[in-house]
Parts: C-alpha cells; structure tokens; sequence
C-alpha cells in the first residue's frame, strides 16, 4: 500500500496537480481515506500514469476487505483519493480567469489539463474505445465505437436489487452545478474529483466543464446553472455565439430540444464545445443565399446528408437576427411533399440543430433543420435513422453525430468480429440482426483486409442513416424543396408572407 501511495503523490506532484511541499499533507490525507494509521517510506518507486496507481491501490483495499469489490465504490474511492490533490473550485477560477486575460487558449489548456490529470476525465477508459476515420461522398468522417463507459458489475446489480435506492433528488441531475466534490450514492456517479469553471453568458450564470468520456479534443459541456429545460430559440443562438466570442478557437453547439431528434439529456439547459474540426466543418457549398435585412450576412447551404443552412459574417448581431428569421421561418413550415409536418394536435415537430464557431474572425452558425415527426412506416421516427440502419445505430442522432462523428455502441466489438469471420468463411454464424448486411458484404468481398472492409462499410451505413436524417434529401427533389423554404426566409425577411 505504502508504494501505491508514494507513487501516486510524486505522479500529482509530476502532473502539476500538487507542490512538493504539499507532499506530507496529501499522504496523511489518503492515509485517512485507506485507513492506514502509519507509513514507512518505500524508498525509490517506478513512475506510472495516474489511472494506473488508482486501480492498483483500489485492488489492494478490496483484497485486504476495506472496500466492496463493486465498480460504484471503487469509483466513489478513486474520485475521493483524487479528490485529495485537485484544487478547491475558487482556486481554479482565480488561475483560470488568470491565465484568461494573458490568452484563453492558456486557460482552457490549464483546465483540460487538470480535468485529465484528476482522473475526472477517463482517459484510461476512453483509450478502449475503437477510432477511425473513413472517406466518404460527403467527405472524411469520424467512427468511434465506444468501449469506455464501463458495463455494471454483477455484484453491483445484485446489491441493488437489496439495498435502498437513495430518496435524494440532490443533485437534481447529472449536470447541475451541485455535482461539484459530490461524493455519489448507488444511484448517482462519484463526483468528488470534479470541478468547474463559472462563465457569464447573455448576463447568466452558465459553466464549463469537460466531458467525463470525451468523443473529441477537449469535449466540453457548458451549462446553465439553474436546472431548467433545454430550449432552442433566439437566446440560444446568442449565447453560442456569444462563447465562442469568449473562446474562439471552441467551436459550440447544441442538440435540438424535442425528443427522438434531441439528445440524452433534454432535462437541463447546456450546450457542447470542444476543440476539434468535424466532416461538417469541411463540407463543400452547394449553394448560395443572401438575406437582404441583413446585408453583411452570408448564406450557404452544405452537401452534407442532413439539411444545413450556414451564416456567417463579421458582425455577430446581423447574424443573430439572420437565424433567428431562419428558425422562426422553420418552426410553422411544412412541405407534405418532402413529408414535413411542423405541428399535429398542437404539438411542434420543428426544431433544429445549432453550432457555432468563428473561422478567420469571422462568425459562423450552421442550423441543421430537424423534424422528429413519426409514422406507422417509420414509428422511430420519419427522419431518424430508419429500420435497415439500426443493426448499426439506433441511439438519437445528436449533435456530435450530426457534425460527422459516429457514436456506436459497445456491442459491435464483437459482433462486427462474428461479421468479419462470416464474411472470410470461418463461421456460418452471424447474428440475424446482421445477416442481410453480412450476406450482402459477403458477396462483394474481393479478398481486401476484412478488416477495413468492414469498418468502411460501417462508415457507409452510419452516412445512410444520417441521409435519413435530412428532411431535405440530396436529390433533385430534395434540393428544390430546400430552395423553396429558403425563398420562404427570404419572403419573411423582406415583409412579404405570401
């Protein structure tokens, strides 16, 4: 035990999360936590990255029975051992909004930095995940199956199925602000490790943080600090572009707020940011429009499978009430042609998907029209990923997938594997949710790596099902209705509501 602990304080002090005089103090603190009442130095010990002494450390309680061998207690005591080395949330404000003023690039490295180094980001786990990029008619896009949330333990199952779940609606969710060196219950994740930066936007009190499992570079959640729902509106769009005002080399961006077309969590008001350039950002032009209220505002549409309007310009306020004129034109279009409803009984179907970031000081909104009306065809929904798809994916098409990366889920590791061998001749066996794919595959298969074979043919089911998510196809039809709507912009810009 005396080794785990040596070494994990000379990595936080390596890692710049602690000073080596605050040595003494950090080792009497985990002594506390691990219920050691003495220490004998253990001399010279070999350096390891963070993640690894934490799970060493967390083995050793469990085999000397101070700690249940159930993955919520072993990340409860992971998260209050770290918790020990990460600065009091003031602090990290204050050198935050230090290393602001000199440039903002310098804070959100600090930040980044300490969220990964705290083991709050994870990044062990997130090393699991399978990553790669695969060329595309819409260009280079990003798949990631995603292996780093950890599966529940059976132990941790059957002790739930015995102990109380807890009463307690504190936090209120998984991203209000009170999560801040929150302990965690057997309903709620370990929180002690995790920290925030306060920000003002439109005058509010918002926050950033970073993503516990990031997708990307820097994968950062800014949120409201009240615990109120997820809206799309005009006040949305100003405070996207009022952050990357703030931070202009994030770019920042929101699922959609309606069901089957939002994300997971619709319950609290927050965006996502990060540093990275998504297929989205490169995608070609296919057409241009101008907005004649606002003159010094560009439009464009994308050939990209969803239906993208962007708009940039150099002025943020021209641009701001060029989207607002899109959005609200959007909310009351239908086009029964294209199969868009925007409203059935009262209940709204419109919405869309923001993102915004500066590109050559210039300001940029993308607003990707989404519709998540259903049919007794499509009971998933109409423009959501449609049934041929779902083998693949079949999780909401938020905002990340949206900009071109795929989220997938765990269990295609394998079964993607069963596919390849099916493909090659080793077995007979696939899953039948697979078998038409894999029988299809099989008979173009040229003898190529299986392999990339297949991770490419993923690449083009993940792009079939964004298509579906297009209210505006990429066909002749599809793009006349686009430039019907878009005249419609253009009419209630100019006054006339015909």
């Amino acid at each position: 035990m005396n080794e785990h602990i040596k070494r994990l304080i000379e990595q936080a002090i390596a890692e710049h999360l602690i000073d080596a005089e605050d040595e003494i103090y950090a080792r009497n603190r985990i002594l506390a936590l691990v219920g050691q009442a003495d220490y004998t130095d253990p001399g010279t010990v070999t350096a390891e990255p963070i993640p690894d002494i934490l799970e060493a450390l967390v083995e050793e309680m469990i085999a000397s029975g101070r700690l249940a061998a159930r993955l919520d207690e072993k990340e409860r005591f992971a998260a209050e051992l770290m918790d020990v080395f990460v600065d009091r949330p003031s602090t990290i404000t204050t050198t935050f909004n230090q290393l602001y003023k000199e440039n903002p690039v310098h804070a959100t490295d600090y930040f980044y930095q300490l969220s990964q180094a705290s083991n709050y980001i994870q990044t062990k786990r997130i090393a699991k995940n399978i990553q790669y990029k695969a060329a595309t008619v819409y260009g280079e896009i990003d798949i990631t199956i995603n292996l780093s949330k950890p599966e529940k333990d059976p132990r941790e199952i059957a002790a739930a199925r015995t102990e109380p779940v807890a009463a307690s609606t504190y936090p209120t969710c998984l991203l209000c602000v009170e999560n801040v060196g929150y302990a965690g219950r057997n309903n709620h994740p370990a929180r002690a490790n995790h920290r925030i930066v306060p920000l003002t936007l439109q005058g509010e009190d918002w926050a950033l943080q970073y993503s516990p499992y990031v997708y990307y570079n820097e994968h950062s959640i800014i949120l409201s600090q009240a615990h109120r729902d997820m809206v799309i509106n005009r006040d949305a769009f100003e405070r996207l572009l009022e952050f990357v005002d703030q931070f202009p080399h994030y770019f920042a961006g929101s699922n959609a707020d309606l069901p089957i077309v939002g994300g997971s969590i619709l319950t609290h008001d927050h965006y996502q940011g990060g540093r990275y350039e998504f297929a989205m950002d490169r995608a070609t032009i296919q057409s241009r429009f101008d907005l004649p209220q606002q003159p010094d505002v560009s439009g464009q549409t994308l050939h990209w499978p969803l239906s993208v309007i962007r708009l940039s310009s150099p002025d943020r306020h021209q641009l701001l009430a060029a989207a607002d004129d899109v959005y609200t034109a959007w909310l009351t279009y239908s086009d029964a042609e294209q199969e868009i409803i925007a409203m059935t009984d009262g209940v709204r179907h419109n919405t869309v998907t923001p993102i915004a970031r500066m590109r050559n000081g210039v300001y940029e909104l993308d607003l990707v029209l989404r519709n998540n009306r259903t049919s007794v065809e499509h009971p998933d929904g109409i423009f959501h990923t449609h049934a041929d798809i779902h083998h693949i994916k079949r999780e909401n098409i938020g905002l990340i997938e949206v900009m071109g990366l795929a989220v997938l889920p765990a269990r295609l590791l394998e079964e993607l594997k069963q596919v390849e061998q099916f493909i090659v001749g080793e077995t007979t066996d696939v899953l039948p949710v697979h078998r038409t794919w894999a029988e299809a595959l099989k008979q173009q298969y040229t003898g190529q790596p299986v392999t990339a074979y297949v991770e490419q043919a993923v690449a083009e089911k993940f792009v079939r099902g964004l298509e579906d998510c297009g209210v505006f196809k990429q066909t002749e039809a599809g793009q006349a209705g686009l430039n019907r709507f878009l005249q419609t912009v253009t009419h209630q810009v100019t006054g006339d509501r015909r």
